[in-house]
């Protein structure tokens, strides 16, 4: 009998084997939750490298100047005092490349966290604009609580830390006008779920900070605060909402490894962000400024709100 799929039990590990026929897209979803991952460059390629200089190695290195696309750092083991020459004809950057030693792991380390940190994914905005406002009985966008309908208003306050920014709507035929891009509904009937994913099919390789249009006390500083506590790491970067005692999904960073997540729980019959939230690995941060999270989706919520 041939075993496909084997798992191991170490004492400090776990490990998983596959036969050679396992679909490559699902075992690209082992990887998931990796912020990097580290390929052998003596068998693979890989998009960045990270070159280890040892005197055993050098004239396997030197056969394999082609592997060397994108240097990023060069750790030099005790035998190396610097760089070898066909490796400064072949970069023309290496003065700029670091250099460790292999004894110093503290700054390698540094220096790969902070890598990870810099090549974050972009953040792209997107204000959910296309409910149907049932409650409210007219469109909660269009509401003026600051001078212009308040989709524009947010969309503006997004875009002092997005590029670009986007408006969700239901249909790309749109009864207002707009100096935003639309992304309309590809997941349809879906609410804000629906608007979430479809600006990952839009784009899946950026964060999407998401926010609805029935927050009339959203702020700058509220962005900047949750822009500034964002873990790339994690599924997601939100606020803890103190009034519903849960994390709050409509005013959300939602980073790429989300997507495949938000898919799987569509597959199983759920379409509540906030559910996602619960169950996933998330950032949640104290909101420092509670009334940035009220919201308002009735005429009577309305009236207090402008009473006030």
């Amino acid at each position: 009998m041939t075993f496909k799929t084997s798992y191991t039990a170490h004492k400090n590990h776990h490990e998983l084997s596959f036969g050679k026929t396992h679909d490559l897209e699902n075992f690209r979803e082992l990887f998931q939750h990796c912020d990097a991952v580290l390929v052998n460059g003596n068998h693979f390629y890989a998009a960045q490298q990270i070159v280890i200089l040892n005197e055993k190695k050098r004239a396997s290195l030197e056969q394999k100047l082609d592997r060397l696309t994108q240097v990023k750092l060069f750790i030099l083991d005790d035998d190396v005092i610097d760089i070898y020459p066909f490796l400064e004809t072949h970069l023309k950057d290496h003065k700029s490349i670091p250099r460790y030693s292999i004894k110093d792991v503290a700054g390698i380390t540094s220096w790969i966290q902070k890598n990870i940190k810099t090549n974050s994914s972009i953040i792209k905005g997107l204000v959910l604009a296309g409910g149907q406002s049932s409650r409210m009985g007219h469109d909660k966008g269009a509401i003026d609580y600051l001078g212009k309908p308040h989709r524009e208003y947010l969309a503006d306050l997004l875009s002092d830390f997005c590029d670009p920014t986007y408006l969700s709507v239901q249909k790309a035929s749109i009864d207002f006008q707009t100096n935003y891009p639309l992304i309309a509904d590809s997941f349809l009937n879906l609410g804000p779920y629906g608007g979430i994913l479809s600006a990952f099919r839009e784009d899946p390789t950026c964060a999407w900070l998401v926010i609805a249009t029935d927050l009339p006390k959203l702020d700058k500083d509220t962005l900047k605060q949750l822009i500034d506590g964002r873990n790339s790491s994690k599924m997601a970067t939100c606020f803890h909402n103190p009034a519903t005692k849960f994390p709050e999904p409509l005013l959300t960073l939602w980073e790429p490894r989300s997507y495949p997540i938000l898919l799987s729980f569509l597959a199983n019959g759920y379409s509540c962000p906030r559910k996602v939230l619960i169950n996933g690995e998330i950032e949640e941060l104290q909101i420092t400024q509670h009334e940035a999270l009220l919201n308002v989706n009735t005429p009577e919520e309305l009236k207090a709100l402008r009473t006030n």
